[in-house]
């Protein structure tokens, strides 16, 4: 062979040497598959995205809420995910024992004793029909707790109550991020599983709005506990609530301002980005035009030139009397800045997504007297045993998000207790003579699959007792 030929030959195996061992390197350093699950991080047992439909539903085999394990001590943490990883591993003795014990560590934990439930389940082979919730756990880890604490009390009360007709009731728990896409793939993930008669969710009115036609379209019920917006209303037959729409909470505000207050003039602060926003400012506005009084002004605070400084003085200018802020809890920030430059000059009224713990801290001395419309409030009803129900398992008292989420599971107990199918479940809760006791009183539904309830009106008022020495107290009706 030639020396030519031999150079050739030898810049040649270089050049395929050099390109295995880049292509080793890429392989080694590549992102790993999005399917990837984290076992051992830190925090809890996430998956790495939170986009896959079945890394984001869980009946035990994973933590879905991160929050709830930082917020316990380090013998909750080490208990939970020891129960989490039994659970993965078909370990049910070992794991219904290290759930029992992280209970006991830290009873305001909704996710383990869902979890707990669910492993006892497994442990006994038991018979179980199955019920979803869906939450925004990746956006609101505290809102979707609220939301699973109701749903826990209602399969920890009717589990320890025999089941339904003899038969347990399972959980799973899925991670929709308030997002409409993810939620899609939750509702379709969900529909696939033919043991889930029904689901708990969702949360913004446009996400449940965006998978009503999955649910239609499988004939699968969903309730939602939280979804307020007029344009869910008679939206499909398997879609219900029970929280009241914005049309009742709009009438009740507008009455207040003109029978109460005696004042007809209102500035009006809403998210023009926000379904649930959009739907309480139009009927809080027609409910006021309709009543002889005024809006003299609608600020969007989702506008980037919008100034909550600039917005009050204007609106003090055009004679307004009141504040309404419609604003849902993405822009709730901005609606602070109006409660705190406007320093009580103006009364202020507002929906029920400023209904919050950081309404009481920031809002302060400059929220106080501001009225807002709720569901549902712990001390609206002096007779209710929920709120005590509740303490005794969480040691904490709880919102109206909770009572609403326990009823929405109340209501798909009394459904499957009819008939435990799908179709059978949305018969059972569109038929006239449905009636089941929740937290909030009685549940039944209209035919366009909204909750036959009322409105409680609270105030904020300054209290030392309180951790924000501040609290949310009823109305007298």
């Amino acid at each position: 062979m030639s020396h030519k030929n031999e150079t050739a030959v030898l810049l040649t195996s270089l050049f395929l040497t050099a390109i295995f061992i880049a292509a080793v390197a890429w392989w080694v350093t590549k992102p790993q598959d999005k399917t990837a699950v984290v076992q051992n991080s830190s925090d809890s047992l996430l998956d790495t995205t939170a986009e896959t439909p079945l890394n984001s539903i869980s009946f035990g085999e994973k933590i879905l809420v991160p929050e709830e394990v930082r917020g316990g001590s380090p013998a909750f943490k080490t208990l939970k995910r020891a129960g989490v990883n039994d659970i993965a591993a078909g370990k049910y003795n070992e794991a219904v024992s290290q759930l029992s014990a992280a209970l006991r560590e830290n009873r305001n934990a909704p996710e383990t004793l869902i979890y707990l439930n669910n492993a006892q389940i497994n442990l006994n082979q038991q018979k179980s029909y199955t019920i979803a919730v869906a939450a925004p756990i990746g956006n609101d880890p505290n809102g979707s707790l609220e939301v699973l604490r109701g749903v826990a009390l209602a399969q920890n009360e009717i589990n320890q109550a025999g089941g339904i007709n003899g038969v347990l009731l399972k959980v799973a728990i899925a991670n929709d991020n308030n997002q409409e896409e993810q939620a899609k793939k939750i509702a379709s993930a969900l529909v696939d599983n033919k043991d889930v008669l029904g689901v708990i969710g969702h949360w913004a009115s446009q996400v449940t709005l965006a998978v009503a036609p999955i649910y239609d379209d499988s004939k699968l019920v969903a309730i939602s506990p939280i979804s307020t917006a007029v344009s869910l209303s008679g939206k499909s037959p398997y879609i219900f609530r029970t929280v009241p729409s914005d049309y009742m909470a709009a009438r009740a505000l507008a009455d207040y301002m003109l029978t109460k207050l005696q004042q007809r003039k209102v500035a009006v602060f809403f998210n023009s980005k926000s379904t649930y926003s959009q739907s309480l400012k139009s009927e809080f506005v027609t409910a006021v035009g309709l009543a002889g009084g005024q809006v003299t002004n609608e600020y969007d605070l989702s506008n980037s030139a919008f100034s909550a400084a600039r917005s009050v003085e204007q609106a003090i200018k055009q004679g307004a009397e009141v504040v309404m802020l419609a604003s849902n809890t993405g822009e709730l920030d901005k609606a602070l800045q109006v409660v705190q430059v406007n320093r009580k000059r103006l009364s202020m009224l507002a929906g029920d997504d400023v209904y919050a713990i950081k309404t009481l801290e920031i809002g302060a001395d400059a929220a106080l007297g501001m009225v807002l419309a709720v569901p549902w409030d712990i001390d609206g009803d002096p007779t209710s045993a929920f709120p005590r129900q509740a303490r005794e398992v969480f040691g904490s008292d709880v919102n109206w998000r909770t009572a609403l989420a326990y009823d929405a599971a109340k209501a798909l107990i009394a459904a499957i207790q009819r008939n435990p199918t799908r179709t059978g479940v949305q018969q059972a809760l569109a038929s006239p003579d449905f009636a089941t006791k929740g937290a909030s009183g009685t549940i039944g539904f209209l035919p366009s699959g909204d909750r036959n309830g009322t409105i409680q009106l609270v105030k904020i008022v300054a209290d030392k007792r309180s951790p924000t020495t501040y609290d949310f107290v009823p109305v007298p009706r």
